[in-house]
């Protein structure tokens, strides 16, 4: 199976809508990975929190069968772990799964 995992970090909202969203919407509809998996850490974290557009974005991508999930010490640190976790988002301390994916030998892009 082809799994790719996206390391969201940064907070630039151009850089997810313009690069990172079009990216994994048509990686989905044209099925060039098996699965995908959305990581929000850090500076994203604030920007969901922040940006109505970018949580629209969000939901699709959730709505298209990408799963996502959110680091949960970078959401408490911005204070949105509600706000996350009512999208629809796993909100969990993720040192551990990412580094279980870095072994598993799946794929890791970092924007």
């Amino acid at each position: 199976m082809k799994k790719l995992n996206v390391l969201w970090t940064t907070g630039e909202k151009d850089v997810a809508l313009r690069m990172i969203f079009v990216y994994l919407m048509d990686a989905k509809a044209n099925g060039w990975w098996d699965e995908i998996n959305l990581i929000i850490w850090g500076p994203s974290a604030k920007l969901v929190g922040e940006n109505r557009l970018i949580r629209q974005e969000i939901d699709l991508l959730l709505q298209s069968g990408i799963t996502i999930e959110a680091c949960q010490a970078c959401t408490d640190s911005y204070k949105v772990t509600g706000l996350i976790s009512q999208l629809g988002i796993n909100v969990h301390f993720m040192g551990e799964p990412l580094t279980e994916y870095l072994n598993s030998g799946d794929k890791l892009i970092t924007f």
